[in-house]
């Protein structure tokens, strides 16, 4: 199935790109499944997929409901603790979904229409309406990040000791964690899981809409650091409202030459290896589907490739007997600032901040033997030394 994730500086225009590639993919013959929070004029659409062509089906995120359903059973499995303690139980009709729960909406969604029940409903491009930029590269590493802190703060190993619990119970005088709880963490796992896969899978693309503007290219300049430290890669970048070049009135004449120079500097930037798509402003918010038409967005590309491999590579000559002087463990950062570089080596991992954008990586074998020696931004290219330590390198004859 290909995926094609949309997203853009707020109030560009995101939720229209998804909703016009949407239509230009069943354009090609392609069944097709649209997940959005927010609504689409012209196009009906509801918490379970509903159809709005003969190849196109539309579902809106519901994150309220989300919410009170995944707490309300969370209380269920519970009971017997909230019990012990004499915690009195909240009802759905009182709880009001806090900060953070729309994104955990979307992964839910995202792993109904990867793993989960619409994935055998036989769609060949789900395409999915992101919030904005720097929120939707922060939700696109969160699967990964969430199973992480999973296994640090459950591993699955502990479970091997649950015939054990009721005797550290008692030793204790509290209630050990329960099986269900180790369920319940296994089941989240294989969720994340799932949509990690599917935002790592390389049918998965991503599209950029922004208006052209002062604004929207410094977001996007800072966009291209994010993708490239998650080692994501765009398929196409939509400038929306492109206004007419030419025009009598000296304000819109300002405004579109305004436009045209920052067009300039996006085909220039991104246009060697992303294409740029200019969509014309029709004078008023689109309202149907003809209104999407005449934007012209393209069908997802069924050639393009989406995540690349670990945008990372290592580089060193072996050196006397095996040992390599130094090994330089690179990454490319265009658009980094050292100045907003943060560089910190834990044990097996990489914890490197870049600006706003946040992961940690785990270090290749031959790297865990090393200790870190230096690292520089020079080029766009952020480069890490690694001295190799001689008593856990292994030496050859």
């Amino acid at each position: 199935m290909r995926t094609v994730l949309t997203t853009g500086p707020g109030g560009a225009g995101r939720t229209t790109l998804a909703a016009a590639t949407a239509l230009a993919a069943t354009a090609g013959g392609s069944r097709t499944l649209l997940v959005s929070a927010e609504p689409i004029p012209g196009l009906a659409g509801g918490t379970e997929p509903t159809a709005v062509t003969d190849r196109l089906d539309h579902v809106r995120i519901d994150s309220g409901a989300h919410f009170r359903a995944e707490l309300t059973d969370l209380q269920e499995r519970a009971s017997g603790v909230l019990d012990l303690v004499g915690a009195g139980r909240l009802d759905g009709e009182e709880l009001t979904e806090l900060p953070g729960s729309a994104q955990l909406a979307l992964l839910h969604t995202l792993h109904r229409a990867a793993a989960g029940d619409w994935s055998t409903a036989g769609y060949d491009t789900l395409v999915v309406d992101l919030p904005p930029l720097d929120q939707a590269l922060a939700l696109l590493a969160l699967p990964e990040q969430l199973r992480r802190y999973l296994r640090r703060l459950l591993p699955a190993e502990r479970q091997a000791a649950r015939a054990l619990r009721p005797v550290l119970a008692q030793l204790a005088g509290v209630p050990m964690p329960a099986q269900w709880l180790y369920e319940a963490a296994a089941r989240k796992d294989a969720e994340l899981a799932a949509v990690q896969a599917l935002v790592e899978d390389s049918a998965t693309t991503l599209r950029l809409a922004a208006e052209p503007g002062p604004a929207a290219e410094e977001t996007l300049r800072t966009a291209r650091t994010g993708l490239a430290l998650y080692g994501l890669r765009a398929e196409l970048l939509v400038a929306n409202r492109v206004l007419p070049r030419h025009s009598p009135d000296p304000w819109f004449a300002a405004l579109a030459a305004e436009q045209e120079k920052c067009l300039g500097h996006w085909h220039a930037e991104w246009a060697p290896q992303i294409p740029v798509h200019e969509a014309p402003h029709l004078g008023r918010a689109p309202r149907t589907a003809d209104d999407l038409a005449a934007l012209a967005v393209p069908a997802p590309d069924e050639r393009a490739a989406g995540r690349a491999e670990d945008p990372w590579w290592i580089e060193g000559e072996p050196g006397e007997g095996g040992t390599p002087t130094e090994l330089t463990w690179c990454l490319p950062l265009p658009g980094a600032v050292k100045e907003e570089l943060r560089l910190v080596r834990r044990g097996e991992e990489l914890l490197l901040t870049v600006g706003p954008f946040h992961r940690i990586i785990k270090v290749a074998s031959a790297l865990r033997r090393c200790t870190v020696s230096g690292a520089a931004l020079t080029d766009g290219v952020l480069r890490v030394r690694f001295t190799p330590d001689p008593a856990l390198w292994p030496r050859t004859p």
